[in-house]
């Protein structure tokens, strides 16, 4: 967890504004009299965010409310741009191959995740790049026609072979 949640007698505001376990405000409350309520009513007082004035603190079990917020931000790290593909092209791949993994690259596009398309050079065809690079650019408008991308990373040449990244839009 990233920030440090603040719960009871560890909250250094003068007042704060309470929130019951229900949600309901119970307007700008001494921080003395949020504690004397939490208590009463059994549950622990948390500092929700500190970043407006008189910070928001909320009645609720401590442990309850950290294990939501970690699992919440697990959950965000999880999703960020999807999973990263990959579809490899071979140097000299037929129309309907390139087809096929056209639609396959598709696929994973829709599901939100980014796709790697590669073509490994050996030996060669090495020396061949500007027809490699045609290959490349004929399966990425064949992609382009079945559903719109935007290029995360450029055609490039890499150690192996020519390497570009694709997202869906």
């Amino acid at each position: 967890m990233a920030a440090k949640v603040f719960a009871n007698e560890q909250i250094r505001a003068k007042e704060v504004r309470l929130v019951d376990e229900a949600g309901q405000q119970l307007g700008v409350v001494p921080l003395a009299e949020a504690l004397r309520t939490a208590k009463e009513r059994g549950f622990d007082l948390i500092q929700v965010t500190e970043k407006v004035e008189p910070p928001v603190a909320k009645l609720g079990n401590y442990g309850k409310f950290v294990y939501r917020k970690e699992k919440q931000e697990r959950g965000a790290r999880k999703h960020t741009g999807g999973e990263l593909k990959e579809i490899r092209l071979s140097f000299n791949i037929s129309s309907h191959d390139r087809e096929t993994r056209a639609k396959q690259a598709e696929k994973f596009l829709l599901k939100g995740d980014r796709v790697r398309v590669t073509l490994p050079l050996r030996g060669r065809q090495k020396a061949l790049e500007d027809y490699a690079r045609e290959k490349m650019q004929t399966f990425l408008a064949e992609l382009q026609a079945l559903i719109p991308y935007k290029v995360e990373r450029e055609l490039k040449r890499e150690p192996r072979g020519l390497a570009v990244i694709v997202a869906k839009q």
